[in-house]
């Protein structure tokens, strides 16, 4: 690993509660500290949060953005878990500014990306290598706009830290993704978050450095908190795809204003079969199929009710063809009808940021079954006579 490594293991020593429903352990608020606080101010710290699935990765996230909300004014955030991110629906990977804490550090929390890439799956195991280019086009914006030194000081430009937050598949691909993502970003901070089952644990150390390495890396290993302050168990098995459901379900929620009473998942499947679509132009949308390929033929089929990334084909991230166009936001095609040439679309992204949208992103996102069910139609999202029937 090479002597410029600094190993650092936490010890407890005093525990902070940000919010009443959650326990934050000693070791955890000490970590965080020593992140925010032991650095110099420029740079500011690059913290880099891994670990094996549910050892708490994202509330140890939630809990140092609010630290260090509590010495910087802003603070980004790149979120690289597809399946289950945390400020944007799923099969998004984001980059994120934040300039507030979060008060409850349990519940997920929408929010309108600084820029965002539409990978439409909920995991990189399709297809990796354009995972890691759209993830290696967010860090580079990141550094361009919030992070280089000497010139962007001259330009006015802020410096802010960046917490990188990742998914828990360390193994396998999933592992040879985490080492790609380290060796680019670099991080001044790694957080190793370690369960008690050793085996599904990443390895320990700098892992991701060749031995004649000569980078600073602060390494921290965190235990999972598995007990609150009257011991009881805290790190409950989440069901993924309920999480990734109520993720979309809040997103499209947006359509409508927060007073407008919608209690129920019935409610909300009405008011979004009743809600007036977008009318967009066939002829002036680009569709592009993410890791698949679909017949000329079946492009109508293959986007009617569905959920799509609504994208500006003009705006890449970068010059690499492999990663796909800055994304707006996400929208359900309700309908399609080929005799007029037009897209019917339904999305909570404000008119002023769809003007320029000119591609349409079709992953496998899919609209959840509960908001399909609405009594009296056959589809809240599919009209009859629209698509051409054999």
């Amino acid at each position: 690993m090479g002597e410029q490594t600094k190993m650092k293991k936490v010890s407890p020593t005093r525990t902070e509660t940000p919010s009443p429903n959650i326990f934050i352990p000693a070791s955890w608020s000490e970590a965080a500290i020593s992140i925010v606080y032991d650095s110099i101010t420029s740079p500011p710290p690059v913290a880099f949060i891994c670990g094996a699935k549910n050892s708490g990765k994202t509330t140890f996230s939630r809990y140092l953005l609010n630290i260090l909300l509590q010495r910087y004014k802003r603070v980004a955030y790149l979120d690289t878990d597809v399946g289950q991110p945390e400020f944007t629906p799923p099969g998004c990977l984001s980059l994120n500014v934040i300039d507030r804490q979060t008060p409850d550090t349990t519940i997920p929390c929408l929010k309108t990306p600084e820029r965002c890439l539409f990978f439409g799956d909920i995991s990189s195991k399709r297809d990796p290598k354009s995972y890691l280019n759209n993830i290696f086009a967010l860090y580079d914006y990141f550094r361009a706009e919030y992070y280089m030194s000497n010139e962007n000081e001259n330009l006015g430009k802020p410096q802010l830290p960046l917490v990188v937050n990742t998914p828990g598949w360390v193994k396998g691909i999933g592992y040879e993704i985490l080492v790609e993502m380290l060796k680019y970003i670099s991080p001044t901070h790694v957080v190793q978050m370690r369960i008690s089952a050793e085996s599904k644990n990443l390895p320990t150390g700098a892992f991701w450095l060749d031995a004649d390495n000569e980078g600073v890396v602060n390494l921290i290993d965190l235990s999972a908190a598995r007990q609150d302050s009257f011991n009881r168990s805290i790190l409950v098995r989440k069901d993924a795809h309920l999480m990734r459901d109520l993720k979309i379900i809040g997103y499209f929620r947006q359509c409508f204003p927060s007073d407008l009473n919608i209690t129920t998942l019935k409610e909300l499947a009405h008011a979004l079969a009743s809600q007036p679509p977008y009318e967009v132009p066939i002829s002036s949308i680009k569709v592009l199929h993410l890791h698949c390929q679909v017949l000329s033929s079946e492009i109508f089929h293959s986007l009617n009710a569905t959920i799509v990334g609504l994208a500006i084909s003009s705006e890449k991230p970068t010059q690499s063809e492999m990663c796909a166009p800055w994304c707006v936001g996400l929208g359900i095609v309700r309908g399609i009808d080929i005799s007029k040439g037009t897209f019917y679309v339904i999305t909570p992204v404000p008119w002023c940021s769809l003007q320029k949208v000119d591609l349409f992103l079709r992953g496998f996102i899919q609209i959840p079954a509960c908001l399909m069910q609405v009594q009296g139609f056959i589809s809240p999202y599919m009209s009859t006579n629209v698509l051409p029937t054999d």
